[in-house]
């Protein structure tokens, strides 16, 4: 973290002299926050990973990432104070992710390291001061507001506060319940991919480059255009058989063709660091095929007969037994609000749903079940599902009898935004804050720029 006297001006300007050229400005400082500082290179660099992750050019971006370098350093600071931190190796897990994110959706690193101007483990050293003040923050803002909580009266009392004609409207809500045939290849079937893995494998034994063949084959379409690279991850990361291989394994090591859900894999480690380890693999995916989607709608048919012929059997009962989705089937066969995944909820928009799914629910009466239909997943596997539609309900202005899970939710994140409000105004008044005069126009910047009374010259 730079760190910089409060008595030097903002208008302190770096420059060089380049054999008799005139000089010329290498960086200058955007914002002094009590004893850090803000560099308007750490928000350009910032907003060049915002534009490499697929934002749009925007000049009042830059104005939120000042703000956002402030509001940082007054957390980071008193993060120190309450002994608040981050681990290294959590650092580096997040700066890999991000990087392997920026990565993809550069459409490859090449790409990536023309559009920065830089190489990946250059930019990467870069961030990584950055990311882990803003990890450190993170985890302040959070301890800032862990105890904050709302009571039914605390919502009710939210609610009423609402002006009535400025009451959201909640479109049409549906609880929709699945149970998932997926088409199974047999041994025989199976067989044709775990020989192409086979076949990759000898080919890296012989001498030939793991990641070149992991960008020509690998069916993950994540990392194939990393060369496999999967960057450092801990074990709960990874499905049980991969991570089984991934940390018996030492660096350099490579293991044999193994199975997994998604198909058939070889991995190598490269580093192992603490609990975390940095694996490159590649992946055949099985292809479905007609016989093996027979055999799912077989199995399909005969469920929705038991269900049909026996209308006391549990719809939940019927998912946990059958179904192959393991997200739904430990949920009673309910789909989650993909939304709103940290309340849980099964309230689904219809405008939120699979249009596939919501073209088949239409048709149905609440307590109904579907036929076996054949649907498309968002990987493009095709299944067989039987649909349940527990619940509907129309549009309609919010009220506390119908929406209080939502009502709650808006209730908390109001109270945690006022929480944080309060104390951010406490340590702006306490902190000695200049902002150069380029950003203090920002509309967020307001009325930031302070200097506290203990830091005022008595005349």
């Amino acid at each position: 973290m730079r760190k910089i006297g409060t008595a030097i001006f903002l208008s302190i300007i770096f420059t060089v002299s380049i054999a008799g050229a005139q000089p010329r400005t290498l960086d200058k400082i955007a914002a002094v926050v009590g004893s850090s500082i803000v560099l308007k290179s750490d928000i350009e660099l910032r907003y060049a990973n915002y534009l490499a992750s697929g934002g749009q050019p925007n000049d009042a971006i830059k104005c939120e990432i000042a703000q956002s370098f402030i509001t940082q350093k007054l957390l980071a600071q008193q993060a120190v104070i309450d002994s608040v931190t981050v681990k290294d190796d959590e650092v580096d897990n997040e700066v890999d992710r991000r990087m392997r994110s920026m990565i993809t959706r550069a459409g490859g690193q090449e790409k990536l390291e023309g559009f920065l101007g830089r190489s990946v483990i250059q930019y990467k050293d870069e961030i990584r001061d950055d990311i882990k003040e803003n990890m450190v923050a993170s985890r302040m803002r959070s301890k800032i507001t862990e105890k904050v909580n709302v009571t039914p009266l605390d919502v009710e009392n939210y609610f009423k506060k609402i002006p009535k004609d400025s009451l959201p409207t909640y479109n049409k809500e549906v609880e929709v319940g699945e149970v998932v045939f997926e088409p199974k290849l047999d041994k025989e079937e199976k067989e044709i991919y775990r020989q192409k893995a086979e076949e990759l494998l000898a080919r890296v034994k012989k001498g030939e480059d793991f990641g070149t063949l992991a960008r020509l084959y690998s069916n993950d379409t994540g990392s194939a255009p990393d060369g496999g690279d999967l960057g450092f991850a801990d074990r709960n990361t990874f499905v049980k058989e991969f991570a089984s291989w991934a940390f018996k394994l030492k660096a350099g090591e490579m293991s044999p063709v193994f199975e997994t859900d998604f198909g058939f894999h070889f991995l190598q480690v490269i580093e192992r660091r603490g609990e975390q380890v940095h694996v490159r693999h590649i992946l055949i995916m099985p292809a479905t095929t007609q016989a093996s989607l027979d055999r799912a709608k077989t199995r399909a048919d005969s469920v929705y007969l038991l269900m049909t012929k026996n209308k006391n059997v549990l719809f939940s009962s019927v998912a946990s037994v059958y179904s192959d989705d393991k997200e739904t089937k430990y949920n009673g066969g309910m789909m989650l609000n993909a939304d709103n995944v940290e309340t849980r909820t099964t309230f689904i928009p219809t405008d939120k749903l699979d249009p596939q799914i919501a073209l088949v629910v239409d048709t149905m009466k609440v307590g109904g079940i579907s036929k076996p239909q054949i649907f498309t997943e968002s990987s493009g596997k095709r299944v067989y599902k039987i649909l349940f539609l527990k619940s509907e309900t129309d549009a309609h202005k919010a009220n506390l009898v119908q929406d209080f899970p939502k009502i709650k939710t808006d209730a908390l994140d109001y109270k945690i935004n006022k929480t944080i409000s309060e104390w951010f105004e406490k340590r702006r008044k306490e902190t000695f804050i200049k902002i150069d005069a380029e950003y203090l126009a920002c509309p967020q910047l307001k009325n930031w720029a302070n200097t506290p009374l203990s830091a005022q010259t008595k005349p």
